[in-house]
């Protein structure tokens, strides 16, 4: 940086461009050459062509201070989650998960009894998602843990789904509930800073173990891909919400070319993530569309499916895809429309 300023050459900081925007930045002239290279940056996964079948790969980083706090990060509670919010990418390419190689570093604070914790988590969630462990990294860090994970999936290539296919009409449906991530991030949150002041008072989460479980230890929603299968239904277009629905469903609208209509009354919300948010002084449906890491599925689906979800308690219709014309909106219970807009977790915004 100081090789700029020496220059005279204006700089532009990272933060300005958020983390979708700095993606979009760096990755605007990058071209695939190799024909086997069927889908790039843009998805939740890279699509490879392997002849009968589409390999899926995908890779989260996750770091110490930014996407974790070991405060209330148990280390095999964060083995686990690291590899579900990797499979969770496979889920929503409508894929299955079968391999992962795991990058880590770490500092000199961490012990070979503490790495064998993390990885009794990560093989804990292995074994859960029948995901082989095939090979990876590790080196020293001068700041705490990083996590990277990448994973490798497979999809039959009439069964692929990309965020780029929903259409006028489909319906928008979501698997769960969402906003329970979140909230049990706030509690914990609020605990530490109790702990901090006085380290005599224990931590009270007698209650909301449903919303602390959703934001330490998130399932991947392996079980949704085979129930589509089962219902044969083929989505449209899918997505996994790891950044809250308000930004994963302008990213269906923006790669589809089409506008997102989201209903208030609709969003499917958790009895305990209410009563906790009303304890917090939070509004429930804000966290919901903008919370993130509930790691539910998004997605799109024909009006002549809606039979074979409509009283399934894991699909909730939320709204409905309709002309890019008409903008992305959110539909209040008051009957007011709102611009819908991305205020869900950026890692690389400072605000």
């Amino acid at each position: 940086m100081s090789l700029f300023k020496e220059k005279g050459i204006k700089t532009t900081p990272i933060e300005s461009l958020g983390e979708f925007g700095l993606i979009d930045h760096l990755t605007k002239d990058i071209i695939t050459k190799n024909p086997t290279s069927v889908k790039g940056i843009g998805d939740d996964a890279a699509v490879i062509d392997l002849g009968n079948k589409y390999q899926l790969i995908s890779t989260d980083l996750l770091l110490e201070g930014v996407h974790f706090d070991l405060a209330y990060m148990p280390l095999k509670h964060l083995g686990y989650k690291a590899v579900a919010v990797n499979v969770s990418d496979i889920c929503a390419m409508n894929g299955d998960a079968k391999q992962i190689t795991i990058g880590l570093a770490m500092s000199n604070r961490f012990s070979i009894e503490a790495l064998e914790e993390l990885y009794t988590g990560i093989n804990l969630a292995c074994e859960k998602y029948g995901v082989d462990i095939v090979g990876g990294d590790t080196t020293s860090s001068t700041a705490g843990l990083m996590i990277s994970i990448t994973v490798l999936g497979e999809v039959e290539k009439e069964k692929i789904t990309y965020r780029s296919g929903a259409k006028v009409n489909d319906l928008l449906v979501c698997t769960g509930d969402l906003g329970g991530s979140y909230l049990g991030l706030q509690l914990l949150k609020r605990e530490k800073e109790i702990f901090i002041e006085n380290p005599k008072m224990q931590p009270d989460l007698a209650g909301n173990e449903y919303v602390i479980q959703r934001q330490l230890k998130p399932e991947a929603r392996i079980d949704i891909v085979r129930k589509l299968e089962k219902l044969k239904i083929d989505p449209t277009s899918m997505i996994d919400i790891s950044d809250g629905l308000s930004s994963e469903g302008l990213h269906i609208s923006k790669s589809s070319k089409v506008s997102v209509q989201i209903y208030e009354d609709k969003i499917p919300l958790d009895i305990s993530a209410i009563n906790l948010s009303e304890e917090l002084n939070l509004n429930p449906i804000l966290c919901a569309l903008n919370g993130g890491e509930d790691y539910e599925l998004l997605l799109t689906i024909k009006q002549q499916d809606y039979e074979k979800v409509k009283s399934d308690v894991d699909f909730t219709i939320i709204g409905h895809i309709s002309d890019k014309s008409e903008g992305n909106n959110f539909l209040a219970k008051d009957g007011s429309s709102h611009p819908l807009r991305a205020q869900g977790w950026d890692a690389i915004k400072t605000d």
